[in-house]
């Protein structure tokens, strides 16, 4: 038995393009919804054969219903990789491909002293930080480190491609795990380095892809991310502000207030942190960690035409998540 669940299939219209390609693939007959990364393993036309893997559309993933081209037999076969890259991302699985760290414009370890960096738990609470960062002080530079806790690939967001449209994001790394930012890392605390001093960002919003990984424990999930990106932002002398995941709309009683994600993070944190809450909330948090409270227009928020859903549900039917979230991106921009 193996692990990869791939089937053979063929592309029969591409409904998205772009460098994530929404595709519609036959696979023995089943016409199912897909996704192919031109960066990785090439265009791809309408008649492609292709490798699939259908693991994540055949559980029934909710966020990740589509299956994933994993080889175009049919055009993409010559692939060179990119010249002169000599740094792995994926490394040592069928995946692995070449990539210049940002790191290296870098240079020397000079700390970003006193930047702030905002510390996300999921990928939804980032329009609405960088949205309110920049009401708060517009022309801040803010850059993304996208990190593990959820989707790898920089491609599938389309949030990080409308913010930097709009001018809200300065720039986009992926680090670790995660690849095909602007930018790629090796780390989470070189990404941020990196942006904060050589590419010039004046503060940094950290956090996971779309998606989340999750298992009902307190330690097994992907919002537990927000940890390793907290330390590497305390360890560079960063000011780090967590921006914490509430819910008034979350069926889960361990997601309703502040969620367990965020409260797991905060007592684990071996050095004081800042959380931003919205006006009215009131939460708990260790002795070490200073509440800040940030303000939150929602219904600016709401009339920005940035994504206003959060695992299905819309702004009126969850509030508090993205009062938190908006909380987030003024106490950001007001520790800039």
């Amino acid at each position: 038995m193996t692990r990869l669940a791939l089937r053979r299939g063929t592309v029969v219209a591409i409904d998205r393009d772009g460098a994530a390609t929404a595709l519609t693939v036959d696979v023995d007959g089943e016409r199912r919804p897909a996704i192919s990364y031109t960066d990785l393993t090439g265009l791809v036309e309408v008649g492609d054969e292709v490798i699939v893997n259908v693991a994540a559309r055949d559980l029934g993933l909710g966020s990740g219903g589509f299956d994933v081209v994993h080889a175009n037999l049919t055009r993409g076969l010559d692939g060179a990789g990119l010249p002169d890259a000599h740094v792995m991302k994926l490394n040592y699985t069928s995946l692995q491909h070449a990539v210049q760290p940002v790191e290296e414009q870098a240079g020397e370890l000079t700390l970003p002293v006193g930047r702030p960096v905002a510390v996300l738990g999921l990928h939804g609470q980032l329009p609405c930080v960088a949205w309110a960062a920049a009401q708060r002080r517009p022309g801040l530079r803010i850059g993304y480190v996208q990190t593990a806790g959820g989707a790898l690939p920089g491609a599938l967001s389309r949030t990080i491609g409308e913010l930097r449209d709009r001018g809200l994001l300065a720039g986009h790394v992926s680090a670790g795990p995660a690849y095909g930012g602007e930018e790629d890392a090796i780390t989470t605390a070189g990404a941020l380095h990196a942006g904060l001093t050589a590419l010039g960002w004046d503060a940094a919003i950290a956090g996971p892809g779309p998606g989340i990984l999750g298992s009902a424990t307190e330690l097994g999930h992907g919002g537990l991310a927000a940890l390793d990106t907290a330390h590497a932002a305390l360890a560079l002398g960063c000011t780090t502000v967590i921006v914490p995941r509430m819910s008034s709309g979350d069926p889960r009683p361990r997601h309703r207030g502040l969620s367990h994600h965020t409260s797991t993070v905060l007592e684990l944190l071996l050095r004081p942190a800042l959380v931003a809450v919205p006006p009215g909330e009131a939460v708990e948090v260790p002795d070490s960690v200073q509440v800040r409270q940030g303000q939150a227009d929602l219904d600016g928020y709401a009339g920005s035409g940035l994504p206003g859903r959060t695992m299905g549900r819309s702004i009126a039917e969850d509030d508090l998540f993205f009062r938190a979230a908006l909380a987030g991106g003024d106490v950001l921009a007001a520790e800039a």
